[in-house]
């Protein structure tokens, strides 16, 4: 880039006053507490999906003690269909430490926040610049894929050392002066421009405020940047899911493992096959006819689920209980009422609703 980093960052400015987001909810303050809810719930979600999301947590949690006094069902729970549910437990056990070894006040500094549980590095920086001026940077994907482009910045990412080369090369361009009111405007301007002009696909250059000192544009080829070769492989994996529903119409739910997909949320069983959901079931559970409910795929980060509903209602002949053991005892009954306040897939919520 021939201009100096100065002329970059003030155009920066300029341009998100004029044509930058100002209305979003978590715009209008610089609590440390609302600003990282939001920027939790931002990784990898749309703004649209996280505004309702946003609104709810901060009417039941309208604090960080409040959040960090619940119980951790609670908290899956409201963010049940916001996926990434790795991001929920985090955000609860962050909570938990603010309180404990912080008083229940956030840190202030990026590298402070940063050894939260959750908080990466660009998330830290970005609360760090938002709610105390901190002269940090944030590399999220829009923002990674703006600079990229502007530098001409062609190392694969997938080194951790050009990383943080990069870190270096977005660090330089930030603002020198005034500091408290710069650093927030130039880090939503970053988050901007990569969310609008600066798309993935198709890029809308003509409109760019930097377009003159972006190298990318100047070779022609902005799509050509970020470059990161190693990708994860999309694969996609049956999954059989049984629906054990009692003569009263409760459902059958288990906690799923600690770690891989859906951990820690409730769900009903899952099979790796038909034959092996057929075999569990046949085996406690007689004078049942199972039906199978129509299939669907849910699209997770690097893996596309096809679903396998099976519907199996107890009579009042057949005891809940040897249901139970079909699926190893470890589970309780709930109404789809009671589902409701629990932390559940968001395909399998939808699922359930489908069968009240």
């Amino acid at each position: 880039m021939k201009s100096a980093p100065s002329e970059f960052a003030e155009r920066m400015l300029h341009w998100q006053l004029a044509h930058g987001r100002q209305h979003l909810p978590w715009q209008q303050t610089r609590d440390p507490y609302r600003v990282w809810l939001s920027e939790i719930m931002l990784q990898q979600t749309q703004v649209t999906t996280v505004l309702g999301y946003y609104a709810r947590f901060l009417e039941r949690f309208p604090d960080v003690q409040a959040l960090a006094a619940v119980h951790p069902d609670e908290v899956m729970a409201l963010w049940s269909g916001l996926g990434y549910y790795s991001r929920a437990r985090n955000l609860h056990r962050c909570a938990q430490q603010v309180v404990a070894q912080h008083a229940g006040a956030f840190p202030r500094t990026a590298e402070e926040l940063a050894r939260l549980p959750g908080i990466g590095r660009s998330t830290a920086g970005a609360i760090a610049a938002f709610c105390h001026g901190q002269r940090v940077p944030i590399l999220d994907a829009n923002v990674r894929r703006v600079l990229t482009r502007l530098l001409g910045f062609g190392a694969d990412l997938s080194s951790a050392r050009n990383e943080r080369l990069l870190w270096t090369r977005a660090e330089a361009l930030l603002p020198h002066t005034d500091l408290q009111s710069t650093m927030p405007r130039y880090t939503q301007a970053l988050m901007d421009l990569g969310a609008s002009l600066c798309a993935p696909r198709n890029p809308s250059c003509d409109q760019c405020p930097v377009q003159d000192l972006c190298v990318a544009r100047q070779e022609g080829a902005p799509e050509r940047y970020p470059v990161k070769t190693r990708r994860l492989t999309r694969r996609a994996q049956p999954w059989w899911l049984l629906v054990l529903r009692d003569a009263g119409g409760r459902i059958w739910l288990q906690r799923r493992p600690a770690r891989g997909i859906w951990a820690g949320l409730h769900c009903v069983p899952v099979f790796a096959s038909r034959a092996e959901l057929m075999a569990a079931l046949n085996e406690h559970v007689s004078h049942v006819a199972p039906q199978e409910l129509a299939p669907f795929v849910h699209v997770l980060t690097h893996r596309d689920l096809h679903l396998h509903p099976v519907l199996a209602c107890l009579d009042e002949r057949q005891s809940p209980r040897g249901a139970c053991a079909a699926m190893g005892g470890a589970g309780a009954w709930f109404t789809v009422q009671q589902s409701s306040a629990l932390g559940l897939p968001a395909p399998v919520r939808r699922l359930l609703d489908g069968l009240a």
